[in-house]
């Protein structure tokens, strides 16, 4: 599968290295450009290029970048891409966003700046360093589990094998709008349970 990844941070790098390592052809790109990138290209056989370019030339996209920098982002260039949406709000870090304050899931709003797009969110409840380490084989007793939430039933299975293939039991988050049971705060958020311990954590979320 062809997949861009924006953003080169801890998530953003460490999924680089994951699906690269899985056979996956990933572009990765950010906004300092692809100079910036040729050590994680050298290390993980990913191709390095504009945002654009990591977007166009791919069938999913992982948005790994602080939330504040969602609204630069291109997008009208989303629209019919799978998007995976690693993100999360930190007010301390992002500043405050009105929607966002009033309880809308952090999802959505992405959602709304990416029109047309099939978004799905993952990836934004485990630490990256167990991200990169923490991964094993299917059946594996205790395997860390990863929600998926999403409002496309094909764009949210395609993201769930996508979990499943670098190592994690992925669990059915329901909609974007049910997908501030797995944001900073809550129980899963960090806890690296398994898949019954992850379903009764989006059970127990309160806001």
């Amino acid at each position: 599968m062809k997949i861009g990844v924006i953003g080169s941070g801890h998530i953003g790098g460490n999924l680089t290295r994951r699906l690269t390592a899985v056979g996956h052809d990933v572009t990765v790109a950010n906004s300092r450009g692809p100079q910036t990138l040729r050590s994680l290209g050298g290390e993980t056989g990913a191709e390095t290029g504009t945002v654009e370019e990591a977007i166009q030339h791919s069938d999913v996209v992982v948005v790994a970048v602080p939330l504040m920098a969602v609204p630069d982002l291109p997008g009208e260039l989303f629209a019919g891409k799978v998007v995976v949406d690693a993100d999360n709000y930190y007010p301390n870090r992002d500043g405050d966003i009105p929607e966002l304050m009033d309880g809308m899931a952090s999802s959505r709003w992405t959602a709304d700046h990416f029109p047309g797009a099939r978004l799905v969110k993952a990836f934004n409840t485990i630490a990256a360093q167990h991200l990169l380490e923490n991964g094993t084989p299917p059946g594996t007793p205790g395997r860390i589990a990863l929600p998926v939430a999403g409002d496309d039933p094909d764009a949210k299975r395609m993201v769930m094998d996508l979990v499943d293939a670098i190592g994690f039991d992925p669990v059915d988050g329901g909609g974007l709008d049910d997908s501030w049971r797995q944001q900073p705060g809550t129980p899963i958020y960090l806890a690296d349970w398994d898949a019954d311990g992850v379903r009764q954590g989006l059970v127990e979320a309160r806001r």
